[in-house]
């Protein structure tokens, strides 16, 4: 089952969803999207942290939201 991220799973005001087969692939999404829409040069392990506590398995629920 592919695993999924949302933006708006971590507090911020942004639509972004990223989906993946594993959580490395979903993390390398997020990286990219974190510097390119909000300007993040690198994560912190803390906000790594909580990004990794976001990324969920996608459910069937997630009717092709993730891109």
């Amino acid at each position: 089952m592919a695993k999924a991220l949302h933006c708006r799973d971590l507090g911020v005001s942004c639509d972004f969803s990223a989906k993946g087969e594993t959580e490395s692939e979903v993390l390398q999404k997020a990286a990219q999207h974190a510097q390119e829409a909000h300007g993040m040069a690198t994560m912190n392990e803390e906000t790594m942290g909580k990004v990794r506590s976001a990324i969920h398995e996608e459910s069937s629920a997630c009717s092709g939201c993730c891109g």
